[in-house]
């Protein structure tokens, strides 16, 4: 599902219906069973954005929401121009309480999120492009501060090796990390993990994941502009490939690591293992224009289990085709369907969820702040580093036409996408990748 249409709280709310909102939705989070009854006491949390995009702006209106004595006090961005956008948006839904960024507390450019790490915060939101994150997380953990991560926590096999040591020293400091794969918050699809769990549907024997869809918003028209800009030369290759972040692998991953890794995670967690390897294919048919800079439109991967189980992930981005976001998964009694709101178990023992569904962008937060409040830190950043690299896998075989092991990606991989340094000017584009040409690094 797309995050666009989770969360309730968006562009053109008024201030006394985002209070409304939020109030409900707080309720909604305390439902018995929900894995995130807290008190809200009246102890105040700073929180810090970094990463000031339309996904930065809602997970800040997703944590206000979230508990009460959540205080904004700190924001950074690449760009200025995002940043005050961001912040114009914030100030005509938030509540003076809540949103408490003083002009000196907005910080710019590649260092920003050091300065707003620093700023005297209690929880900071890492919502940039996730080929920033594996830096950011490590920069934050160092730093003593608890974490909210956007999904994917990286981009290539040495990003996930930081941020799994991130979360060991985590760990060790008692510091919360929870990352924005919802569906771990979201109960129906905490009912019926348990129901797998239990053996209503048996044993595992196989399982489909998919995510179909068009592009997200209006990032084709975006791209087109971005690259008009480049070429008259207003702005730099850099520039363009950061404002343009969601085309190149090095800032999203491509789309099986950064959109389509909701579903993969959550294939992942039903069948409660990581794979052991991956082949897959894929190509860029829809996107030919080279404002869609080098990464592909679909992507085809098989994922092999440790017991001889075969799961299978299908993902798409082209607009005028059909759409399929869901989960399934077949065991020897049963099979579960997931989608959306929707979770149900057909066979022997049919079941189908029909309780509360309250927002999981907004109750991933409530367990985050529940469980620092609690003195009992929430630490998800191996589970999805992890899932990173399931992903980064399937995109590594459809790059190369490799079969590959998750022991060598894990342990060997040398693969680091990022750029030779991190400042406006001119930076190299990887070609588009051929398989069979493209190298296993």
């Amino acid at each position: 599902m797309e995050k666009q249409t989770l969360c309730k709280i968006g562009r053109g709310v008024s201030r006394r219906d985002f209070i409304r909102t939020s109030a409900a939705v707080t309720l909604a989070a305390m439902i018995p069973g929900s894995g995130s009854v807290f008190a809200a006491g009246s102890d105040r949390l700073k929180i810090g954005l970094v990463g000031c995009g339309g996904r930065g702006t809602g997970a800040v209106k997703d944590c206000v929401a979230s508990s009460e004595g959540i205080e904004l006090v700190a924001m950074g961005d690449l760009f200025e121009d995002r940043l005050e956008a961001s912040f114009t948006e914030l100030a005509a839904v938030l509540p003076k309480e809540n949103l408490r960024v003083k002009n000196r507390n907005k910080y710019v450019g590649f260092d920003a999120y050091k300065k707003v790490i620093k700023s005297g915060i209690d929880i900071v939101l890492l919502v940039t492009p996730p080929g920033y994150r594996p830096e950011h997380v490590d920069y934050a953990v160092k730093s003593g501060v608890h974490v909210f991560m956007e999904k994917p926590v990286a981009v290539d096999p040495v990003g996930v090796r930081s941020v799994i040591a991130s979360s060991e020293l985590a760990e060790k400091k008692s510091l919360a990390m929870v990352a924005g794969t919802q569906y771990r918050h979201h109960l129906p699809y905490l009912e019926i993990v348990q129901r797998i769990r239990d053996g209503q549907i048996g044993e595992i024997i196989g399982g489909q994941s998919y995510s179909i869809r068009g592009w997200p918003g209006d990032w084709g028209e975006k791209a087109l502009r971005f690259l008009n800009e480049r070429e008259a030369g207003k702005i730099s290759e850099m520039e363009y490939q950061c404002r343009n972040w969601y085309h190149f692998d090095w800032t999203c991953g491509d789309f099986i690591v950064e959109q389509a890794i909701h579903q993969l995670d959550a294939m992942n967690w039903m069948a409660g293992a990581n794979p052991v390897k991956a082949i897959g294919m894929g190509a860029r048919q829809a996107r030919t224009g080279k404002e869609f800079g080098n990464i592909y439109d679909h992507f085809t991967v098989e994922y092999e289990y440790l017991d001889g189980q075969r799961l299978a992930h299908m993902c798409r981005q082209m607009e005028g085709v059909s759409v399929r976001i869901s989960i399934r998964i077949t065991g020897t009694r049963g099979t579960v369907y997931a989608s959306g709101n929707i979770a149900q178990i057909t066979g022997e023992k049919p079941w189908m969820y029909e309780g509360e569904s309250p927002n999981p962008q907004v109750t991933e937060h409530a367990d985050l702040i529940r469980s620092i409040r609690s003195g009992k830190p929430l630490n998800e950043g191996r589970r999805i580093a992890e899932t990173s690299l399931m992903a980064i896998m399937g995109r590594m075989s459809a790059y190369t036409g490799r079969e590959l092991s998750r022991d060598w990606a894990m342990k060997d991989s040398a693969l680091d996408l990022r750029p030779p340094k991190y400042e406006f000017g001119d930076t190299p584009i990887r070609e588009i990748p051929i398989p069979g040409k493209t190298q296993l690094v």
